[in-house]
């Protein structure tokens, strides 16, 4: 029926724009996920996930398509779902989309006995590791250290984080040993702010490429036990919450991956969210180097992802035999071209987000700094790490699950032949449909940030173009990666 008053007829159109924009986005995810099915479908059981240093090394199957097919799907993905995004331009659907919450049940009086019992398990696996690295078995899928660190640490933990929530604050056990010292002699030197905490993943990444931590107990055992005496340090100093919110980069890791989880704290309360829908908060990225840890998390799993590759592998051992720099040693020149390529690249992964900004800006003629739209964009790339993290670990947290769970029940006597698992063979199109998944997310909340950030529509449409060629970018290299042969990194230990 048709509207008879003026009042009517601004409720008829604003009925309408709300019609509108809900097609808009039903047409568009429709297409993404049409998309998404044809390119997994190309795929699926054709390639395997790259489980950067892993405690053992597969051989991955060959792609049954071409590969210049392979990434042309992948990267056309992710441009076709960029450009259906820019077809939703309701502000209130969008602004509606990512605040939408639910509260959920929590008890109150159970809620102290459950922190307390995280900190003691926290800081009584420390203690175990420590112990069991210099006691226990050198067998790697028996040891309760190399379980502990590489299983259930760095594939497990940050899979339950940005799947699930962040409960790393109550299981640090760092954070837990400073709270009962003295602490805060000093403040913060707050124009560090987290650029420690890039240095520190940057350091912990190459010592896990250069040192033998994920297949001698004694060595992974050392390293924690340097690792503690550091960040308790550093927590005593300057304060527990100034240190792990700024210089811990465990803590710091665990935090921005937590913001890609759909349950979330708010004002002490546990609300469930849509994915991703905390990434357009202004308050995820502050500073330059907010932006460098995040891409420090893309393109460290980009790195060991590479180099457990054949190509990673010749490319290795030609710059080893090309490098000289009157070193004799091949291990000591391995070394060498293992940390130039670790820092170049990431170098280059930086270099190209920041260009991208001053490009944007460029394009769009806008009175908005290049460091602003930097800033603004950065968040979505964490949908991007977590999609690179799930492709790289959940193969490996799967296979040695078994092991783990062993370990965990019985520390002190573990089985002197763990089972590990063989992941499925659906295991290999997952590893796909992770990378495409982040991206798609970031694509989506890039899009909601920009209307954040520019009043006018087209302005908002034109910044993002930069930011998805960066994307694409990203998304066939990963893709590359995951198609190659599998193989050991030379001239390590």
């Amino acid at each position: 029926m048709a509207p008879n008053n003026e009042t009517q007829t601004k409720q008829w159109s604003a009925k309408q724009a709300v019609k509108t924009a809900l097609s808009a986005a039903c047409f568009r995810f429709s297409i993404q996920f049409l998309a998404w099915f044809l390119a997994f479908v190309f795929v699926v059981d054709t390639v395997a996930a790259a489980n950067g240093l892993t405690l053992s090394k597969g051989p991955r199957d060959t792609l049954a398509i071409p590969r210049w097919l392979y990434l042309t799907t992948g990267g056309a993905t992710i441009g076709a779902s960029a450009l259906l995004a820019s077809f939703v331009t309701d502000r209130t659907f969008v602004r509606n989309l990512h605040s939408w919450s639910r509260a959920l049940p929590t008890i109150k009086q159970w809620w102290r006995p459950i922190i307390w019992l995280g900190r003691g398990l926290g800081v009584g696996m420390l203690i175990l590791a420590i112990y069991l690295g210099f006691t226990g078995p050198e067998l790697p899928t028996a040891s309760f250290t190399i379980l502990l660190a590489f299983a259930g640490l760095r594939a497990g933990l940050p899979i339950a984080t940005y799947l699930i929530g962040n409960v790393w604050p109550i299981l640090n056990p760092w954070r837990t040993i400073a709270t009962v010292l003295p602490a805060g002699f000093r403040e913060y030197p707050h124009w560090l702010h987290r650029w420690p905490a890039v240095a520190g993943l940057l350091v912990l990444v190459w010592v896990e490429v250069i040192f033998p931590v994920s297949t001698v107990p004694t060595v992974l055992a050392m390293g924690i036990v340097l690792y503690s005496t550091i960040t308790i340090a550093g927590a005593v100093l300057f304060g527990p919450p100034s240190w792990f919110d700024n210089a811990d980069p465990l803590s710091v890791l665990f935090r921005l991956y937590g913001v890609v989880a759909p349950i979330q704290r708010h004002n002490g309360a546990l609300r469930i969210t849509l994915p991703g829908s905390e990434l357009q908060n202004s308050d995820v990225v502050s500073d330059t180097s907010d932006v460098a840890f995040i891409i420090a998390l893309i393109w460290e799993l980009t790195y060991s992802g590479f180099i457990t590759t054949s190509a990673g592998a010749t490319t290795i051992e030609t710059l080893v035999g090309i490098v000289s720099f009157g070193i004799v040693a091949i291990e000591t020149r391995a070394i060498v071209v293992y940390t130039i390529l670790f820092f170049c690249g990431y170098t280059v992964f930086l270099g190209a987000y920041w260009y991208a900004g001053r490009v944007s800006r460029r394009s769009t003629g806008t009175y908005v700094t290049a460091q602003t739209i930097a800033f603004q964009f950065a968040p979505p790339l964490l949908a991007i790490a977590a999609g690179y993290h799930l492709a790289h670990y959940a193969g490996l947290f799967v296979s040695l699950s078994p092991a783990l769970t062993m370990a965990l029940t019985a520390p002190l006597s573990p089985p002197a032949n763990p089972l590990v698992l063989s992941v499925p063979s659906w295991f290999e199109g997952l590893s796909i449909a992770a990378v495409l998944i982040g991206h798609l997310l970031a694509i989506w909340v890039a899009h909601a940030a920009a209307y954040d950030v520019f009043s006018s529509r087209l302005v908002a449409i034109r910044s993002q173009y930069p930011f998805v060629v960066v994307m694409v970018g990203y998304t066939v290299i990963s893709l590359w990666i995951l198609s190659l042969p599998g193989a050991t990194p030379p001239y390590l230990p």
